[in-house]
């Protein structure tokens, strides 16, 4: 068994609590649905958050929305580069798996344009 990581990003509709859980809880169950992740396959979580998200910490969410309350988690602030993506909440889910477990990164509402 190896680990791998599972890159996400979302656009965050305003600085709110119930906006950033909503987000987080929209992209980690699309990041959990197109690779079919059990809670117990994932080692840590890794979230960032642009300099205009500071309402809430995203890994709330996944502890009380998502059960993960034995999953390693910390938030951290992007790094604010000009002309980068606003209002983007970006996650590494770190997962054990098989060798030749392939991950899907998901990005949403606004963010697919990070990886064109």
């Amino acid at each position: 068994m190896i680990t791998k990581g599972i890159r996400g990003a979302i656009t965050v509709e305003e600085n709110s609590s119930e906006a950033i859980g909503a987000a987080t809880i929209k992209l980690l169950n699309e990041i959990i649905a197109r690779n079919n992740i059990e809670t117990d396959m994932i080692s840590h979580a890794i979230f960032t958050l642009t300099d205009d998200l500071n309402a809430d910490f995203p890994a709330k969410y996944a502890r009380v929305n998502l059960k993960w309350k034995d999953v390693a988690m910390m938030c951290f602030h992007e790094l604010d580069v000009p002309g980068s993506l606003k209002m983007c909440l970006r996650v590494l889910v770190v997962i054990n798996c098989s060798e030749s477990f392939s991950p899907e990164f998901v990005y949403l509402d606004g963010a697919e344009g990070l990886r064109k």
